[in-house]
């Protein structure tokens, strides 16, 4: 199958995980992330209709929501820095995860809107009688 993720959107999510070279993420996983989020695109079509692939979708992809996970990603690989203290001066090591954490709340907050239709269960029945005002 071949890919619907752009080279322009993988330029895009590069500079939003602050990852300009194929060091840490390769083209292949940052695509990985990208399709992870396909959403509705702006015709109203959804990427997949009863199970298959809707042909009538046009790729739009969610990057804040790829960014946020990359941004985690990136903060649990450093997640065990601490704070020290030696030769009389104070160490604060755990900024950089703290920073690293902000950047995946602000790519959250960015996230596209989305929806979800609910489904009440069991469905109410409407009674015959309104028996609100009725004496006891």
């Amino acid at each position: 199958m071949t890919t619907l993720v752009t080279a322009a959107q993988i330029a895009q999510l590069r500079r939003m995980v602050a990852e300009p070279t194929i060091t840490t993420y390769s083209d292949a996983l940052l695509t990985t992330y990208i399709e992870a989020y396909p959403h509705l695109d702006e015709q109203g079509e959804l990427p997949y209709t009863a199970q298959k692939v809707n042909d009538d979708w046009i790729p739009t992809y969610d990057l804040h929501a790829a960014a946020g996970d990359i941004w985690e990603e990136k903060a649990a690989a450093i997640a065990q820095l601490y704070n020290f203290s030696a030769d009389g001066g104070n160490y604060s090591r755990s900024g950089q995860y703290e920073q690293y954490m902000a950047q995946a709340r602000n790519h959250r907050a960015h996230r596209m809107p989305s929806t979800m239709r609910l489904h009440k269960s069991p469905k109410e029945v409407e009674p015959s009688v309104w028996i609100a005002n009725l004496p006891e």
